[in-house]
């Protein structure tokens, strides 16, 4: 399986979560609400994290949250990467219980400032497989929103 696959994969697998949706009623807040029964993502920290609007989450925005979990803006960029964005596309993805792409951003950005440089794809790839891929020890404080894939 190519790596644009896999990501399309989990895009279509997330929609399919989402698909499992049930309202409703909550006196508390005299309204009614979603419950999921998710066997891919935690919907509810997605959505919560993401800002989502559960009324309206088609494959397309499935496609933008994965490709913001694998470090991209948007999903147009993660189908146009170079084999080596998408290969650390992956390690981002495979190693999010480690370090969000966000905070790998980050990361990389004040090692690039302390160094007073720019790394091209290759470095970063070879920085991320060596401190986090292959490294124990690391905890992403904000949880991994996979329930499988570890």
């Amino acid at each position: 399986m190519t790596q644009i696959d896999f990501f399309k994969l989990q895009a279509k697998n997330l929609h399919k979560d989402y698909k499992t949706q049930t309202s409703y009623f909550d006196a508390e807040v005299n309204g009614y609400r979603y419950k999921y029964n998710p066997k891919y993502f935690d919907i509810d920290g997605l959505f919560l994290d993401f800002d989502i609007d559960e009324d309206n989450f088609s494959l397309m925005k499935a496609q933008h949250i994965i490709a913001k979990l694998a470090g991209f803006y948007k999903w147009t960029d993660l189908s146009k990467a170079s084999n080596e964005e998408l290969e650390l596309a992956k390690l981002l993805y495979d190693n999010m219980h480690k370090i969000s792409a966000e905070d790998w951003e980050f990361y990389i950005l004040g090692v690039e400032r302390e160094n007073n440089t720019t790394f091209d794809t290759e470095t970063k790839l070879e920085i991320f497989t060596q401190v986090f891929a292959e490294e124990d020890g690391h905890e992403n404080p904000y949880g991994d929103y996979r329930l499988t894939g570890r």
